[in-house]
């Protein structure tokens, strides 16, 4: 029986497979946080879009660290996140097979943003979506559909959720259609949840009244895709020697003649990217208010700045509504939905009670070198220039 001379780990995780790509664009919720009687009804999740990373500059508060009182850079995430509808909501029994859905409750008004995503093709189409369903609610026929449903949810489920759906012509962009999806309910008693989830039929849920500055969340979403990709990318397998014949990026041996097949665990060419994943505990540095034009400053700055960079992000453009930072990366391209959720267990380390303070926020340009942190500043610097954006009074050159 042959052996190695010298151990060497494997190349690539095995805990990811199948790499292959992901079912759905939007990321799925697979677990929700565990339900609490005790606390207050609300709700555990939210939906954002990708805007861009830049990068902050805080003041470590971790007594006993090298960095304690230290002022470090780290790079962030912003995601914005308009506020989102909720248009229904679900209730569930448990059963030894998992969770069945009991009924199903619905608003009375739609948006035409939500009415898209039950259509392929909106433009052909009748647009007759839920016009029966609405007749529910006159005074005659409610009592026996909608109350009725309701008071079921309430004697026999165990889990509440609600249906809320994204407003995608607040983000900006070509797309019209919003993405939905199911949100947990958790606190209180099912009756509790089932009057909460009702009573925020058709009104708006901001970011903020989900989560709070300085709590670790999770991300769900679909990495950046890359295609059919050989081993050496795909795995970061080592390459052949140089006079290799038939090529230098393979792996040598892919197995031993017996058992008469190939394992699952060699290293493979295959789909490269566009994975389902999910990031746990990242810290959430700032909630923004869209209303604010200062959202980018901090108490020490001495300019007043919006969170947009000089220019917009790069492939995003501008954010007009509210926003979350977010400490690190966040899988996905730029406008890619991200879907946010409390985190699963209770987080009692230190680096989850410690108190953000930010000092700094980058807003110079993401194309190229940016100097400037506001096109005031930069138009301060350079003097009067031939064409100015922003400024009415000055006309584009022409083409």
């Amino acid at each position: 029986m042959s052996h190695r001379k010298f151990e060497r780990p494997r190349h690539g995780s095995l805990g990811f497979l199948p790499r292959k790509r992901s079912k759905t664009h939007r990321g799925r919720v697979r677990k929700f946080p565990k339900d609490d009687a005790k606390k207050p009804v609300h709700l555990t999740a939210f939906m954002g879009y990708k805007a861009g990373m830049t990068h902050v500059v805080r003041e470590i508060e971790r007594p006993g660290s090298r960095v304690h009182r230290k002022e470090i850079v780290e790079a962030v995430t912003i995601i914005s996140t308009p506020p989102m509808v909720v248009v229904g909501v679900v209730g569930y029994v448990e059963t030894p097979r998992g969770l069945r859905t009991l009924a199903t409750v619905w608003a009375n008004h739609l948006s035409e943003e939500v009415l898209r995503r039950f259509y392929k093709n909106w433009y052909r189409s009748k647009r007759k979506a839920f016009t029966k369903y609405a007749k529910n609610y006159a005074e005659g026929k409610k009592k026996v559909t909608i109350d009725r449903d309701l008071e079921r949810i309430k004697k026999y489920c165990q889990v509440v959720r609600v249906i809320a759906h994204t407003q995608t012509r607040l983000v900006g962009g070509r797309q019209k259609k919003a993405h939905i999806m199911e949100i947990q309910v958790n606190g209180g008693s099912i009756a509790q949840k089932v009057d909460y989830a009702v009573g925020l039929f058709e009104k708006k849920v901001p970011v903020e009244a989900i989560f709070e500055e300085g709590e670790l969340i999770d991300t769900i979403a679909v990495t950046k895709g890359h295609g059919f990709e050989g081993v050496t990318t795909r795995w970061g397998t080592k390459r052949l020697p140089r006079k290799t014949h038939k090529g230098l990026r393979k792996v040598a041996c892919i197995g031993a003649w017996h058992p008469p097949r190939v394992s699952y665990a060699v290293a493979r060419a295959g789909q490269h990217g566009y994975y389902h994943r999910t990031q746990t505990n990242n810290k959430l540095f700032r909630l923004g208010k869209g209303t604010n034009p200062d959202n980018g400053a901090t108490e020490f700055d001495l300019t007043k700045k919006n969170i947009n960079p000089v220019g917009g992000f790069a492939h995003f453009g501008l954010i007009k509504d509210d926003f979350v930072m977010i400490k690190g990366a966040v899988p996905g391209v730029k406008r890619r939905v991200i879907t946010l959720r409390k985190s699963l267990f209770v987080q009692t380390r230190r680096v989850a009670t410690e108190k953000v303070q930010l000092k700094f926020i980058d807003t110079s340009s993401k194309f190229g070198h940016g100097r400037f942190q506001t096109l005031e500043e930069k138009r301060k610097f350079m003097g009067a220039t031939k064409y100015q954006p922003g400024n009415p009074t000055v006309q584009a050159p022409k083409k």
